[in-house]
């Protein structure tokens, strides 16, 4: 039994289209090529240009999805919806796609039934999470960092005292529903 190959490229490399297309298998030689939570940041030109060339012919499928919300309960997603208000500022313009649900991306390829250009597929993932990883989801923001640059803590003991709280104390493991969104097509 033949196994697929997998690459997987997530660190910046400096190459030449042609070597990239050259260590991913050539072209017309890659199945399946997936990006979450992170296509906003791309070159969407040029690596829409690289994928249509290494995506197998017929068949090959590129699919990208991110999150921009999550659901818990009442009083912690006001808590949350707060937080994003704040952070507003300090968003770099790039993220505006993931804000806009996908629902502004370009995506240049053919539907497979799993959301297309300007009707991404809602998804709900559903998670169980402990109070330091949705600290963590918050802090991975580009936003937080952004704000910590210009010396503004998003994160302050108070907001994270606010959150504690309406998280139901720090070492309460809840349910939380990200709302996420996918796009998925062929050439």
């Amino acid at each position: 039994m033949q196994h697929p190959r997998v690459r997987y490229i997530h660190t910046p490399v400096s190459m030449s289209d042609d070597e990239l297309v050259a260590l991913l298998g050539g072209e017309n030689s890659v199945d399946l090529v997936t990006v979450a939570e992170a296509v906003h940041w791309f070159d969407l030109p040029k690596f829409y240009s690289l994928v249509k060339r290494v995506l197998r012919k017929p068949g090959g499928v590129i699919a990208v999805w991110g999150y921009n919300a999550s659901v818990t309960s009442p009083t912690l997603d006001g808590v949350v919806k707060r937080f994003y208000e704040t952070a507003k500022p300090f968003r770099d313009r790039k993220t505006q796609y993931l804000w806009e649900g996908y629902r502004t991306l370009p995506f240049p390829f053919q539907s497979v039934g799993l959301g297309s250009e300007g009707e991404p597929l809602p998804l709900e993932i559903p998670k169980e999470m402990s109070f330091e990883g949705i600290l963590r989801m918050l802090r991975s923001s580009s936003a937080v960092t952004a704000a910590k640059g210009q010396g503004v803590d998003l994160l302050s003991k108070e907001v994270i005292e606010e959150l504690e709280t309406a998280w139901g104390g720090a070492d309460l493991v809840r349910t939380v529903t990200c709302k996420a969104f996918m796009l998925a097509g062929k050439v």
